[in-house]
Parts: structure tokens; C-alpha cells; sequence
């Protein structure tokens, strides 16, 4: 027996609530209203989900249009500082000679040309960030149309998307590259951003925190924004180095350097810290102890994955792992945990045993109305296939029993207990 929420629109509540009652309107106009109700709750759910989906090319877009306007800004005034010294040098006394015009003229030339280049270069990035976001949008819009084969085909490409982007979100870089490609959907995916993260993530690992600090100050104004202390915690790290290296005055130069200007927020951190000079490399004492710790720079790789998700407005959490929660929970019953395991319908996921733990902790559906379903043959019972019970109390569909007993002379075989009774000694169950 399975429980299952009922959406058909005789078990819908609450329509009356914008000021009608549905029990007045036509069938035809009924049915539409709960296809469009149905189509609303869709496309709410598709933002929700899919809201990264074009956000992620779209703050590249931005970042990239306000980098081009630096760029553009910076040749532009060079091209004007080079005409202006042409300028001035035709406007003095004496008129200067031919060579010198002709240098000056050439380093203008020159620079309008590097103008033209950076120009045309910057333009290419923008308008292939747009063509991102133009494809991913018209993935978008073919949720809810074609037909049944087509949407099959979108939801099979979602569902790469959707582990693509939780395989990169845990760290498996090599093997989401290697599944977006098998997948061909290197378009759909946000692998360029997170395989930046991977080459940070991979010299963290290795105690080089080169790569990091270039990615901070490249994305320093938004992470001030954020108000994100992973540069303080990377200068921190480094002041912890230079203490395990006994390089005590260097870990002093590198204080007064850094620390200096950091917020009184961070003042706390700084005197522990400090504290690390009075201290030998071996300390026992816990709160030194862990400052000196290895798993510190696992800390800061977990707090530089955070930030790079906060950079784009990524939700923290995995949409995979929201899309499969909700899942479970719109299928789990009670009848989903209980000790008779015979009792646990083959075709419910959440009845397999890896999703049956996952969704253990998870909130149970709510069932407005119960679906018997039978075990034999996974039909729904109800007027056209009625539930019968056996003389050990188990019930079945109709149809399945009078199957069973015409191919067994009027005999049929109860699949739990492997016990044989006539099909006469079935009866009706009624279920109120």
C-alpha cells in the first residue's frame, strides 16, 4: 500500500480564496483553471531551481563589462595624453622637426591601435557571455514545450546539470569535466567557474597562497561587500608559516604590514595570533595548539569554495540535493518504515534501501487521500480493478487474482505466504 497526494481538482483546497466559487464554473473552464494553476506552480519552481542557471553568466557579463569599462577608460585616456603632446608640440616655438612630429604621431598611431585591439577583444568576451546566457534562457523556455519525447529529453539534460553542478560543488572537478563532456553539455554548465576554483583549491593544498590572494584582490570590491575575511584569514595562515618556521621577526614584519589596517572585528583574532610568538612550535595548549593545526588549511579551502558561491549568488546548498529531498519527502509514508518489509511497495523509491536512509530524517507527504496500490501488479485499486482479501488477510487487486486463477484452475497462490486458496474465498474490501 502506497499514500500518494491526490491533485486531481475535486481534491484541491483553498480555490474559493481569490473570491469565486470553482463549484460554479463550467468543466471546460475548471480544467483550465487548474492547468494554468498548475502551470504558475511550475514556473515558480523552475526559478527557484534554476535561478543559477543563467545568474552565474550573467554576473560574468557584468564583471566583464565593468573590467572592459576600466580598460576602455585607461586607452582612452592614453590615446588623449599622446594627441595632446602632439598638440603642444605644434603649438610651441619653434615648430618642432619632422622626426620628432613623426614619433609622436607613431606613438599615437600606436596607441589607437591598442585601443582598437582591447576594444575588439573586450566586445568578443561580452557578446560570448551573452550567447551564455541567450542559450541557457531558450533551454529554459523548453520546460513546458514539445512533446512528451522532447520534455524526456529536457529532463534527462537537467538531471546532467544537476549532478554536474553537485559534483563540482563537492570538490570532484576531474570527474565532473569528464561527465560534462560525455554529456555535450559544456554550454549548459558553470565547469569554467569552478575549474578556476579548482586551480586555487589545488595550490591551497599545497600551502602556496598565490593564487588565492590574486583571486581576492581581483574580486575585491565584491567580497568587501560581502564583508568576507578570507584575505584576513589568508594573511593570518601565512603569520602561522613564518611561526612554524621559527621566523619570528619576519612573522612581526608581516604583522605590522597587514594587520595594522584590518577592522576592529578581526582584533580578537589578531591577539591569539600574536600570542604565537611567546609560544613554542610544539605547544599543548588546545586553543595554540589548533592554530598551529594542519586542518587549518582545509578550513580555508571550505571557507574559499563558500565565498566563490557567494561571489556569484550561488545557493549554498546543492539544487540536487534540494530536487532529491523534496522528492523523497513527496513520496515517503509511514508504510515506507515499517518492519514488514514485505509490505513496501517495489516501485516506490523511497522503499530502496540507499533512499530509504537518505530520507529517514526528511518530513512525511501530505496525504490527502490514500491509493491502495496492489503488490502483485503495481495497479491501482479502485471501481475498475477492486481490492480483494484473502483468507490470511492480505489484499489484492481483482485483476491479478482472477488472472492467477485462470491460468490455475480457479485457484489462486499468495505470493508472501506461498499459501493456495480459491478464488471464491476472496472477499471485498471497502474502503471508507
Amino acid at each position: 500500500m502506497m499514500m500518494e497526494v491526490n491533485t486531481s481538482p475535486e481534491h484541491i483546497d483553498g480555490l474559493g480564496s481569490d473570491g469565486f466559487d470553482p463549484a460554479t464554473l463550467p468543466v471546460d473552464c475548471l480544467q483550465s483553471y487548474f492547468n494554468e494553476d498548475k502551470r504558475i506552480q511550475f514556473h515558480k519552481c523552475l526559478s527557484a531551481l534554476e535561478h543559477t542557471t543563467v545568474k552565474v553568466p550573467y554576473e560574468v557579463l557584468n564583471r566583464k563589462f565593468r573590467s572592459a569599462q576600466k580598460v576602455l577608460e585607461r586607452e582612452v585616456n592614453a590615446v588623449s595624453a599622446c594627441v595632446s603632446e602632439v598638440q603642444a608640440a605644434l603649438a610651441g616655438s619653434p615648430t618642432p622637426p619632422p622626426q620628432q612630429l613623426s614619433s609622436l604621431i607613431k606613438g599615437v598611431i600606436t596607441q589607437v591601435n591598442t585601443l582598437k585591439r582591447k576594444s575588439r577583444e573586450t566586445v568578443a568576451g561580452e557578446l560570448e557571455c551573452a550567447r551564455v546566457v541567450k542559450r541557457r534562457s531558450d533551454h529554459l523556455d523548453q520546460a513546458d514545450h514539445g512533446t512528451t519525447r522532447e520534455h524526456q529529453a529536457w529532463n534527462k539534460t537537467r538531471l546532467d546539470r544537476l549532478l554536474t553542478d553537485y559534483l563540482l560543488r563537492e570538490g570532484c572537478y576531474l570527474t565532473a569535466r569528464k561527465f560534462v563532456k560525455s554529456r555535450n553539455i559544456e554550454n549548459l554548465t558553470n565547469l569554467e567557474l569552478f575549474e578556476t576554483a579548482y586551480e586555487v583549491e589545488l595550490s591551497l593544498q599545497r600551502k602556496d597562497v598565490s593564487k588565492c590572494l590574486a583571486w581576492c584582490h581581483e574580486n575585491k570590491s565584491k567580497l568587501k561587500k560581502l564583508n568576507s575575511s578570507l584575505e584576513f584569514n589568508i594573511r593570518l595562515q601565512e603569520f602561522v608559516e613564518l611561526i612554524k618556521k621559527d621566523e619570528r621577526m619576519e612573522a612581526v614584519w608581516h604583522a605590522r604590514k597587514y594587520f595594522t589596517t584590518q577592522d576592529s572585528d578581526h582584533l580578537n583574532s589578531i591577539q591569539r595570533c600574536m600570542a604565537l610568538l611567546a609560544f613554542p612550535t610544539d605547544t599543548t595548549i588546545p586553543e595554540y595548539k589548533t592554530l598551529l593545526g594542519e586542518d587549518r588549511w582545509k578550513v580555508l579551502i571550505e571557507q574559499f569554495r563558500s565565498e566563490n558561491l557567494r561571489l556569484f549568488q550561488l545557493c549554498l546548498r546543492s539544487p540536487f540535493t534540494v530536487v532529491l529531498q523534496a522528492g523523497l519527502s513527496a513520496l515517503k509514508t509511514p508504510q515506507c518504515y515499517k518492519s514488514n518489509k514485505e509490505s513496501s511497495n517495489p516501485d516506490c523509491p523511497v522503499c530502496l534501501p540507499s533512499l530509504n536512509m537518505l530520507a529517514k530524517e526528511l518530513p512525511y507527504a501530505h496525504c490527502s487521500q490514500s491509493r491502495l496500490i496492489c503488490h502483485m501488479t503495481g495497479e491501482t485499486m479502485n471501481e475498475n480493478n477492486q481490492p480483494l482479501m484473502l483468507p490470511n488477510g492480505y489484499v489484492y487487486g481483482s485483476n491479478a487474482l482472477e488472472a492467477a486463477a485462470a491460468a490455475n484452475g480457479g485457484q489462486v497462490t499468495c505470493p508472501r505466504t506461498n499459501t493456495t486458496y480459491e478464488l471464491s474465498e476472496a472477499v471485498k474490501v471497502f474502503v471508507m
